[in-house]
């Protein structure tokens, strides 16, 4: 009994020092990410060599090649003056210090000491010599508290007084002229490092002296070339040398050796020390020249090194490393000699284990596939290519292991362990891997065969193992094995026979397979199971059938990945089951889900196939992990996740293993700003110290009316995964979308005069990430003519023209009113005329001229109806034998006599007779105010004249005679009636004999 529970002690204290010693415990295991700068991104030299970041945020990078402005997307470059621009005295530029009025000292290599005026954009040189800087070369430039900045020269030490803008030289007594290093601590001590060791200055005091140490490896540190110092937050000073490492005095002014990095290694020189850097409280960098970084923490029983990893493109990008920033957003800068590295030293919820060189502390593969903690608290991982690594989170180690025999180059997908705590590993059939001498023995199943084995659940004395094919239960005590299976047409067997994963929730076993959920509510039973699966229309049911992962959290709900989405059951074990679903619609970062961990806060972790999201257990609402928490594997496709005893959450993914720090939190960082990093205007970039701020106001003249705005989120993170967008209110309808991976500018052309708002906004992705936003006034003035005074003279003079023109118009249309009336009377009277003449020539005969029969009969109707009282008569003539004529003679004899006998006719007429042609050889005529008596004298006397005419065709006499009848118009007789009887008459003296007249009865 003693020695079970001396067993059971031992095997809960790792776990229960893990759980103690927490995040800590994996810093061995922590590979740093860094992201560079370099030449492709416009650097002008690879060889970084100094770091600054200005009052705006903007960080500036000096190189052997020039001077870079970088604002996370951008690098203004600025290389040597010439007769058009004030630039640099040299391109080879040694160190930088950003002033408090947002301009810049660049001291170089060659070329003395200049400064960059932010109001103006030109760089001014000082001077060398009298009134200038002791010598061209500037090693180091630091600042003395806002009032000036101290200069450390290969011949000296200068002081430049910001207030006047003059420089004069420092007495440094018996310290050397060389000097390396410059820097003044809290308290006013001015340190000065050079070829000859490390002086001081005490505040209050003129002379330099050596700082009081003991003998030993202190002072031979001291007394070797001194290139770097610099004070942490609780006030050591850190002092770094050309060949014997680096050493730092606690504020009580101890001095203390770093293990392995002070005096020489051996008979070995140190790296020269360049530059330190405290990333957090109490961890320096020490950036070496030729061994990277050197990471250590006061009391640490030795160091790290950050280096390049040629296996790791996320390491850092050269070993030399000149200079150290840390930004104001957290960020840790390095220059390199392959340019500049980016990492947030102080993101600690989450980092990314991958395969590198260093095979004791990473990765023998990046697709990790399935994950299990042991009761001892070590991490397996299953990996591909039948490849399995132990983590020790304990001793910070990770040893590796390979399977042969039908393993061999198989994908490991799960793993348990087993009650007498061996490992089983699920690849094409089961291996087991002794947990002490690690030997594995493959093919313990051998009725698996070649089975693909993707996960197993330890119940008891049982294996629950699923495969492609059902699920096996293996009986640890007796090797009992149980199949079962889908059985179409059976509803309680299986759901599918693919089962990706089995969990114990609570007294059941659920089964995640390709086709549902299988619930089995005695864990040993082999069908009867309540299947659930997605419904049509239904949408408190499953998504979608295919399910990856299952999980219970700290609340007893049950969470369920499928292809399509997230779903929770509040209650499990109670039906009838109705999910609640989550999808990117609620904040997810895909619906593809892949693995689910729940952690000690009652949070639900979820790994999707395209990053890790949280989901707060009380308010349910998502956040999405991000670059700017240290997660940096892009796709997790893998149901491959655990926790461990300290509460630490691993997922497995397509690139290495994400650890999170369910604990971590981000450092009081202020919030980055969303900073106008440029402005162009018409083609003219304006001076820096000229941009504004948020809330400022920018004013373009009336001819400025092409603006660029390019502006960052200044905290140098996760570009990809920042979401800008801009608009300008009175100008854009709606927010403008820079597209992702572009740079973010706002870009207008042709701005109308007036006033507007430009709205900037970045939305980065984190779970402490936060939205920001700008806002910039912008003014257009007018041109001269948009001026509202002369656009109100304009619309004076514009209605005046207008009155003058309507008055104008109305002259001209009047005049050219009377024109066309009196052109129009005149047509009238034309036309009249001509239609008089149409009208008689439509009522004349052609041949004889005298009226046609309609015309006749129209004015004989008048006659008719007008006549009252007084009499009227018709005569019709009809002349005689008129077609012999025609026939000895021909037509136009006829024609001839026809148009003669109408003209003797008319001549016999008197005004208001009428005569017409009626037809073929008769003609007809109508005589008001004549009695039938009266009307017989016309027409006998017509007869008379007619008998007596001679008509002469071609040499030939022809003699006509007529017959004519006449009718007097009786009352109310009608015209047909009238030509009737004056017809009968006419007939009356053709039988008579022709050539007589008759008068109708």
């Amino acid at each position: 009994m003693r020695a079970a529970l001396l067993a059971l002690l031992l095997m809960l204290l790792p776990c229960a020092w893990l759980h103690a010693a927490g995040a800590d415990r994996w810093l061995p295991l922590e590979r740093q990410w860094f992201d560079d700068v370099g030449m492709a991104a416009g650097l002008p030299h690879s060889i970084t060599t100094a770091l600054a970041q200005d009052r705006d945020g903007l960080l500036w990078i000096g190189t052997m090649g020039g001077l870079g402005r970088y604002d996370g997307y951008r690098v203004q470059v600025f290389e040597l003056a010439d007769a058009a621009a004030a630039g640099l005295p040299d391109t080879y530029v040694r160190s930088l210090l950003a002033l408090p009025d947002g301009g810049l000292l660049v001291g170089t290599n060659a070329g003395g000491l200049a400064r960059f005026d932010p109001q103006t954009g030109r760089f001014r040189s000082y001077p060398v010599g009298a009134g200038g800087t002791g010598n061209r070369k500037i090693y180091a430039l630091a600042p003395d508290g806002g009032r000036g900045a101290w200069i450390a020269t290969d011949s000296g030490l200068d002081y430049l007084d910001l207030r006047s803008d003059r420089i004069a030289p420092v007495d440094i007594g018996p310290a050397a002229p060389r000097n390396f290093a410059v820097y003044q601590d809290r308290a006013g001590n001015l340190w000065l490092g050079n070829d000859k060791g490390l002086f001081v200055r005490h505040a209050g005091s003129k002379t330099f002296v050596r700082p009081e140490h003991p003998a030993g490896v202190v002072d031979q540190v001291l007394h070797d070339e001194i290139w770097a110092v610099r004070e942490d937050a609780e006030g050591r000073l850190w002092v770094g040398s050309v060949q014997m490492g680096a050493i730092y005095r606690e504020a009580d002014g101890r001095w203390r050796t770093i293990p392995g990095f002070s005096g020489y290694d051996g008979t070995a020189r140190q790296a020269t020390v360049r530059d330190f850097l405290e990333v957090r409280p109490g961890r320096m960098w020490i950036a070496t020249d030729g061994n990277g970084i050197v990471t250590y923490t006061p009391g640490d029983t030795g160091t790290r090194v950050l280096d390049h990893d040629t296996s790791l493109p996320s390491s850092l990008p050269g070993n030399s490393v000149r200079a150290l920033l840390l930004g104001r957003a957290g960020n840790a800068w390095a220059a390199t000699d392959l340019g500049v590295a980016r990492s947030n030293a102080r993101a600690d919820i989450a980092f990314s284990m991958l395969p590198s060189s260093d095979s004791a502390h990473s990765l023998a593969n990046p697709n990790v596939r399935g994950i299990l903690v042991d009761a001892r608290g070590r991490i397996w991982l299953g990996m591909a290519a039948g490849e399995i690594d132990i983590v020790d989170p304990v001793t910070g180690t990770v040893r590796h292991l390979k399977l042969a025999g039908r393993q061999l180059r198989r994908d490991v997908q799960s793993l348990a362990e087993a009650p007498d705590g061996s490992i089983w590993v699920g690849t094409q059939g089961l291996a087991q891997v002794d947990p002490d001498t690690l030997a594995v023995r493959d093919a313990i199943l051998p009725v698996l065969g070649g089975t693909p084995v993707l996960s197993l659940l330890r119940l008891d004395a049982y294996m629950l193992i699923g495969t492609y094919n059902g699920v096996y239960r293996y009986d640890t005590r007796n090797g009992q094995l149980v199949h079962y299976r889908h059985v179409a047409g059976q509803p309680g067997s299986l759901a599918s026979d693919t089962v990706r994963q089995i969990a114990r929730v609570g007294k059941e076993v659920w089964y995640a397979t390709n086709n549902g959920i299988s619930i089995a509510r005695d864990p040993l039973q082999t069908d009867g199971f309540v299947n659930l699966s997605q419904r049509d229309g239904d949408s408190a049911s499953l998504p979608q059938n295919l399910v990856d992962s299952l999980a219970v959290d700290a609340q007893g709900r049950l969470w369920a990945g499928t292809l399509g989405g997230l779903v929770m059951l509040p209650h499990p074990g109670i039906p009838p089951y109705r999910f609640l679903r989550f999808g990117t619609a609620a904040g997810l970062a895909s619906d593809k889900i892949t693995a689910l961990l729940p952690d000690d806060s009652g949070n639900l972790w979820v790994s999707t196939s395209n990053g890790i999201s949280v989901v707060d257990g009380h308010t349910l609402h998502i956040r999405n992990l991000g670059v700017r928490d240290g997660q940096h594997i892009a796709s997790y496709i893998y149901a491959a996740a655990a926790r461990t005893p300290g509460g630490t959450l691993l997922f497995g993914g397509l690139g290495g293993l994400t650890v999170i720090h369910t604990q971590g939190r981000w450092p009081d960082i202020p919030k980055a700003p969303l900073r106008i990093t440029n402005a162009v205007v018409n083609g003219h970039p304006l001076p820096f110290g000229q941009l504004p701020g948020d809330h400022g106001t920018l004013t373009l003249s009336a001819h400025e009316r092409s603006l660029r705005v390019d502006f960052a989120l200044l905290d140098y993170q996760a570009s990809q995964e920042t979401a800008y967008s801009y608009r300008m209110t009175g100008f854009d309808d709606d927010w403008i979308e820079v597209p992702k991976g572009g740079t973010p500018s706002a870009i207008y052309t042709n701005l109308p005069h007036g006033h507007y708002t430009l709205q900037l906004r970045a939305v980065p992705r984190g779970l402490h990430a936060r939205t920001a936003e700008s806002t910039l006034g912008i003014t257009v003035a007018p041109l001269w003519y948009e001026a509202l005074p002369t656009r109100l003279l304009a619309i004076v003079l514009l209605l005046a023209l207008v009155v003058l023109l309507v008055q104008l118009r109305t002259i001209y249309l009047r005049r050219r009113a009377a024109q066309l009336q009196a052109q129009i009377d005149e047509h009238t009277r034309e036309l009249l005329a001509a239609n008089r003449r149409l009208d008689l020539l439509a009522g004349t005969d052609e041949l004889t001229g005298v009226c046609n029969r309609r015309r006749f009969l129209k004015l004989a109707e008048g006659v008719r109806c007008n006549a009252g009282p007084a009499p009227a008569c018709i005569a019709l003539l009809d002349l005689d034998r008129f077609k012999r004529i025609n026939d000895e003679h021909g037509h136009l004899a006829g024609d001839e006599v026809l148009r003669s006998t109408a003209g003797v006719i008319c001549q016999q007429l008197r005004a208001g007779d009428l005569v017409g042609r009626y037809g073929g050889e008769e003609l007809v005529l109508c005589l008001p105010n004549n009695s039938g008596e009266q009307a017989m004298a016309v027409a006998e006397q017509i007869r008379l004249s007619l008998r007596a005419t001679r008509i002469w065709h071609e040499g030939h006499a022809i003699t006509i005679t007529v017959s004519i009848g006449v009718a007097e118009l009786r009352p109310d007789e009608g015209m047909t009636s009238w030509l009737s009887r004056a017809d009968s008459a006419l007939y009356a003296s053709k039988h008579r004999g022709r050539d007589c007249c008759t008068l109708a009865s």
